[in-house]
């Protein structure tokens, strides 16, 4: 076996973090998981209290609550976590070229793919008679300018 793959397998560069290292963790997380309950405690108090009603109505109340929105919380402070986790994926290659063989394979795949995708496309354009009952120049497509509608 290679000896870098050797190494990078019982060295690895940093300690596996989990999620709640990121989530919970660092002070400003700690601050926005305990302002969630917070502001939603004041949201069904406002049904009872009208100074907290008039506030939470207005408009920045309704940016609040995107901000104040658990999974808000979620999305962005898990991109740090998320950012580490990609970090310590090992790398695709080297940054070899291809050898004339592979090249030639990628490129018939290529090849072949653009051809089916030349064939979805014509299916599923109103604009190409070979997609049948779609095309606006048949009689029967419900998108035909002639077609009536009949109830």
């Amino acid at each position: 076996m290679n000896a870098a793959v050797d190494t990078q397998l019982n060295n690895p560069a940093s300690p596996r973090s989990r999620p709640a290292d990121w989530l919970w963790r660092p002070w400003y997380a700690k601050l926005w998981w305990a302002a969630i309950p917070v502001w939603w405690s004041g949201m069904a108090l406002s049904a009872k209290l009208d100074a907290l009603a008039s506030f939470y109505d207005s408009a920045a109340a309704g940016f609040l609550n995107l901000l104040f929105f658990p999974m808000t919380a979620l999305m962005v402070l898990g991109v740090g976590y998320v950012r580490h986790w990609l970090t310590s994926l090992p790398n695709a290659g080297d940054g070899a070229p291809l050898s004339e063989d592979a090249a030639a394979r990628v490129a018939d795949l290529w090849e072949q793919h653009e051809r089916g995708m030349e064939d979805i496309h014509a299916t599923t354009d109103i604009h190409d008679p070979r997609s049948g009952g779609l095309y606006i120049g048949n009689p029967s497509s419900l998108q035909h300018p002639n077609r009536l509608f009949r109830h």
